[in-house]
C-alpha cells in the first residue's frame, strides 16, 4: 500500500491533485470532508467538543458561531479545538486505509490543508505540497465559492505560507498560471514516477 498525503493552501489546486490519483485507482480521503461527517453523525468528536466548550453543542448540533467566538479569540482554546478534531479524523482516515487494504486497495491519497500539523502526514509514504500564486488562488475561491475577493485573501493570509509547505513537504508541485490540462499532466507525471 502507498499512501499519498496531499496538501497546500485553499485555491492551490489540491482537488485536481487528488482528481489525477482517483483516475490512477486511488483510495481518495478528503479529511475536510471527515470532519464535516464527523460533526453531522453526533458521536464520540461532537461529544468531546461539548464537554471541552460548554454551550456550543445544543441537542446534538455544533453551534459554530459560539465555538468560533470562543476559539478565534484565544489561541490557546484553538489549539484544544484542534487537538480534539486531528485525533477524531486521523482514526477515521486510519479506519478507511486499513479497510481499503484489507480489500486489495494498493493506492491510497489522504488530502488536508493541515495534514502536517494533524499528525496525519506520519502515515504517508509521500507528502506533496500544492502550490500557487496568492493572487491566482484567490480568484479560484471567488470563481469557486462566490466569495467576495477581500475575504478569499483573508482567508489565504490566516494559512500558512509556501515556504512551511516547501520545508515540510517531500514534493511540490507549482499550479501557476498554466492551463489545467498541464497541471493535470505535471500530477500524472509525479505521480507515476514515485509509484514505479
Amino acid at each position: 500500500m502507498t499512501i499519498f498525503g496531499i496538501t497546500g493552501g485553499s485555491g492551490a489546486g489540491k482537488s485536481t491533485a487528488l482528481g489525477v490519483l482517483a483516475d490512477m485507482g486511488a483510495l481518495v480521503i478528503d479529511c475536510d470532508a471527515v470532519y464535516h461527517r464527523l460533526l453531522e453523525a453526533g458521536g464520540p468528536m461532537l461529544e468531546e467538543i461539548g464537554t471541552r466548550f460548554p454551550g456550543t453543542v445544543t441537542a446534538g448540533k455544533l453551534e459554530r458561531k459560539a465555538l468560533g467566538n470562543i476559539v478565534f479569540h484565544d489561541p490557546a482554546a484553538l489549539a484544544n479545538l484542534n487537538q480534539i478534531t486531528h485525533s477524531h479524523v486521523r482514526q477515521e482516515v486510519e479506519r478507511f486505509v486499513a479497510a481499503h487494504q484489507a480489500q486489495g486497495g494498493t493506492l491510497a491519497a489522504i488530502e488536508a490543508i493541515a495534514l502536517i500539523e494533524s499528525g496525519i502526514a506520519a502515515m504517508c509514504d509521500v507528502v506533496i505540497g500544492v502550490l500557487a500564486p496568492s493572487g491566482v488562488r484567490a480568484q479560484r475561491i471567488v470563481a469557486r465559492e462566490g466569495t467576495e475577493l477581500a475575504y478569499a485573501e483573508a482567508r489565504i493570509a490566516s494559512q500558512k505560507p509556501d515556504n512551511f509547505f516547501e520545508t515540510h513537504c517531500d514534493y511540490v508541485l507549482e499550479n501557476n498560471h498554466q492551463s489545467q490540462a498541464a497541471f493535470v499532466a505535471e500530477c500524472r507525471k509525479l505521480f507515476k514516477q514515485l509509484l514505479f
